[in-house]
């Protein structure tokens, strides 16, 4: 009986060497039957996940951006700038919402693309996000300094022991006060979710009274003076719409943060319904006072007179509120606060379900017993953040922290596709129960072709499978040459739609790639970048084409789990999701694009090291997943 084991060197039509990065996941990896491991608290609800998504989005970001990009992009139009960023940004929101709900575990963008896309984009995605959390991080602890001296008094004012000192001989600049903070939110995180979710609340909620205050003592200010902004010589679009949308494309990085909540799932009391709730009051929020405070702002001041570094304590300070620039300076200070939480949280969470995979080693995904906090990861997660923010002026890697994010909400909306058109058709089981697998093989040959076939059984690879289909019709076709032939009929009818979906999302792929490449780089040759767009431009309405075409799979309603959110306008909304986070990657910059090769490269190191060779995947049995319960149930084996 022909059962083969989809071991890392069996998987895969790219070669046996290859075949690893092709192996996927089950939906629903459970952990107590894996190895009784301890479980994160299912402690959030509603209320914490927009707390975690506000407070990790809503940073000191916004008291600088609305200066920079209304001087330079939008001016007065900066709140037509935050609405589309918003847009955008909801986008990403729909697609995680979906794959949260259907697959909550911890891992986030890391756990949906090794169910849907495979091991090797997940091992890249996870890697990817362990430097944006921990460059994240340590950059906004950096920050917090600056401004916390301002409250004292000035740029000098603080304590001794927290104050700025250069090593003597050296360029190095030590911040202890970063390094505190940072050690302080891992100990926090550390007692447990609840704990410090609510320490995080307080925190949040006092940064929304801050901008609230801008918002409402603004408002005040602009119909005493008569909105003077509104009234510049260049009207609402002095940049016109193309200064609008680089605007836009800038903003967007301040909704960076609301992955953070999908990251939780795990810990969520009701994933199904909280997490998407959860995801979009925390982007509504977000979007509605960024909105609102730029609305002010800009009416305050002309924009082309906005200080670039602190646009709301000038605009202020103009109208004679000067003891408004303390209310504002602490607001910086604690949304900084809230975005270290937020920044430090995620990582322990990827570390822990890069373990329990086995691409990492086993000491990350240990859970504390009495905090149910993967304690471990945070520790050394905090103790290298702090390291980095001590010793290091880490504002230069800052855009980095962009690539992570950007690279997992492509990731993420190329899984909606594949979870709609072509989902995992089988699922991995230990190898321990080949004996089970070759009972049921037996009697569903005995059952389909009413004696034992040697030959046929449960397959393991496609290839394998297309031909044991092929050879059961053979034999049944001369007994039932009409159900035969309409069961022939309905197999290649799936088999060639699958193929078609498949093309037609690596068409898309492919084609935003070369769009967004040759669209953003303006040094090509114009006939040459016109034919690079105009190729780029057909395979992807080409493969969008298709996808709206053809039908989705079925298999779609019982992948992962049901009652959850499901994301509207499929293909479309995941595809304009594609092109805009490839046009921003495409955007960062060679300087930033070296920085980040070099450490994927490192990743690439690690995974050929140990992880190719740890995976929980590297003995498995692939089996379709129709069969999987009854395989579980001949053996006995609690799913």
């Amino acid at each position: 009986m022909g059962i083969e084991v989809g071991t890392a060197k069996e998987r895969g039509s790219a070669g046996a060497r290859f075949g690893c990065l092709t192996r996927r996941k089950q939906v629903d990896s459970n952990r107590e039957r894996a190895g009784g491991g301890q479980q994160l608290a299912k402690a959030l609800s509603v209320p914490q996940l927009v707390v975690i998504g506000v407070g990790s989005t809503i940073g000191a970001g916004v008291y600088v951006l609305i200066g920079t990009v209304a001087r330079e992009n939008a001016g007065p139009a900066l709140t037509i700038s935050f609405l589309i960023a918003g847009i955008a940004a909801a986008l990403s929101a729909f697609c995680y919402a979906e794959l949260s709900s259907r697959c909550p575990s911890a891992g986030s963008a890391y756990h949906y693309s090794y169910i849907c896309v495979g091991e090797g984009v997940a091992w890249i995605i996870g890697w990817a996000l362990i430097l944006e959390y921990t460059i994240g991080g340590s950059a906004v602890a950096r920050g917090i300094s600056p401004n916390l001296a301002l409250v004292f008094g000035g740029k000098d004012s603080l304590p001794s022991f927290l104050a700025r000192i250069q090593i003597p001989g050296t360029d190095i600049v030590v911040d202890p006060c970063a390094a505190i903070l940072v050690l302080l939110v891992t100990a926090l995180l550390c007692i447990g979710i609840k704990e410090s979710t609510f320490v995080q609340g307080i925190i949040t909620t006092l940064n929304v009274c801050v901008l609230l205050f801008v918002i409402i003592a603004g408002g005040y200010l602009g119909f005493k003076t008569g909105w003077v902004g509104y009234t510049v010589a260049g009207g609402y679009f002095p940049y016109g719409i193309n200064g609008v949308l680089s605007g836009s494309a800038t903003v967007f990085f301040a909704y960076i943060g609301f992955d953070s909540v999908a990251s939780t799932a795990e810990e969520v009391k009701n994933p199904q319904r909280d997490l998407p709730f959860g995801i979009a009051a925390s982007l509504s929020v977000c979007c509605s006072l960024y909105m609102m405070v730029s609305v002010v702002v800009v009416g305050l001041v002309p924009y082309f007179t906005m200080d670039p570094d602190t646009p709301i304590s000038s605009a202020f300070a103009r109208t004679d509120v000067h003891w408004a620039v303390y209310i504002i300076t602490s607001g910086a200070c604690l949304a900084l606060c809230s975005t270290l939480m937020g920044s430090i949280l995620p990582q322990p969470r990827i570390l822990m379900a890069m373990a329990r995979d086995g691409l990492l080693p086993s000491f990350f995904s240990d859970v504390n017993e009495r905090t149910q906090v993967p304690v471990k990861s945070t520790i050394v997660t905090g103790i290298f953040a702090a390291s980095l923010a001590f010793f290091m002026d880490v504002s230069e890697l800052a855009g980095m922290v962009s690539v992570g994010t950007l690279l997992a909400f492509t990731v993420v909306a190329v899984s909606i596709l594949i979870l709609r058109y072509v989902p995992p058709s089988e699922v991995p089981l230990p190898s321990f129960l080949q004996q089970s697998i070759d009972s049921v093989s037996f009697h569903h040959n005995l059952q389909n072709n009413g004696e034992e076939a040697d030959s046929s059984g449960i397959i393991c690879s496609n290839q394998d499978q297309d031909d044991g289909i092929s050879q059961e019709i053979s034999k049944e076709s001369s007994d039932y040459p009409l159900i035969a032939k309409e069961s022939n009929k309905e197999n290649l009818n799936e088999q060639t739609r699958r193929q078609k979906a498949g093309w037609s999302i690596a068409f898309v792929c492919i084609g935003v790639l070369i769009l967004t490449t040759s669209a953003s780089y303006s040094f090509f040759p114009n006939f040459l970048q016109y034919t690079t767009c105009l190729v780029g431009g057909l395979l992807l309405l080409g493969g969008l084409f298709v996808l709206s075409w053809i039908d989705q799979d079925d298999a779609r309603h019982s992948f992962g789990h049901s009652g959850g959110f499901i994301c509207p306008f499929v293909p479309f909304l995941p595809v304009c999701c594609i092109v805009i986070n490839a046009y921003l990657l495409v955007n960062l910059g060679v300087g930033t694009w070296f920085r980040v090769s070099l450490w994927l490269l490192l990743g690439v190191i690690v995974y050929v090291l140990y992880g190719r060779t740890h995976s929980s995947l590297s003995d498995v049995v692939y089996v379709p997943a129709a069969h999987a319960d009854e395989v579980f149930k001949n053996s006995g084996y609690v799913a």
